[in-house]
């Protein structure tokens, strides 16, 4: 496909198995793109759960000129004593308009690289993100909400709503499928409705 979009998942060790699967998969499946994933060294990586992944490719910025947009996947890394710094494949794919996203820790990332200065965001909470990224750039900014944040090409969510992370993403990196995106927003709210 010709406007075949491409979305680029960051991967590091201890990765969170539940972030990345419903963006991923709906992406591909419902809005035709394609996904890549990515890793620091484009070096083998373990879930949360145990499984492992062999990504695509490294997190490089040479590597990924082709990508659309990004998705930070969260890990507790990301707040350990030395997280990767992924800002400037963050920040090439903000430049030239592609949508960056992060969800759970995978938010600190977007902090670090500035992401959130001019950006509405959320986080694991107001007093959790502060507490890793201590006067981050648009902290002021901050949503203390259950669900995603999207804010021009900028999109957070908590690691509790891959849901609403995935609707987001994608309603941002496909404005033009409202449809689409209701219906699929539908059969999300659809298991929570009805469980009881």
């Amino acid at each position: 496909m010709a406007d075949q979009k491409t979305i680029g998942f960051v991967f590091i060790e201890g990765f969170a198995d539940w972030e990345y699967g419903l963006l991923a998969a709906s992406a591909v499946e419902w809005f035709g793109a394609r996904a890549v994933s990515l890793s620091l060294g484009g070096k083998p990586v373990t879930g949360i759960s145990g499984f492992r992944l062999t990504p695509d490719r490294s997190a490089g910025v040479d590597e990924n000129a082709d990508l659309d947009a990004v998705a930070v996947v969260g890990s507790d890394q990301w707040a350990g004593k030395a997280p990767p710094d992924v800002a400037e494949l963050l920040d090439a794919v903000a430049a030239r308009g592609g949508v960056v996203g992060g969800i759970c820790a995978g938010t600190l990332a977007l902090a670090r690289a500035g992401m959130f200065e001019q950006a509405k965001h959320t986080s694991n909470g107001r007093d959790w993100i502060n507490g890793h990224e201590a006067g981050y750039a648009g902290d002021g900014n901050y949503q203390d909400v259950p669900h995603a944040v999207a804010d021009g090409k900028i999109v957070s969510a908590p690691g509790s709503a891959p849901g609403t992370f995935a609707l987001a993403f994608l309603k941002t990196l496909y404005p033009e499928r409202s449809g689409d995106l209701a219906q699929m927003r539908t059969l999300f709210a659809r298991e929570y409705a009805e469980a009881s």
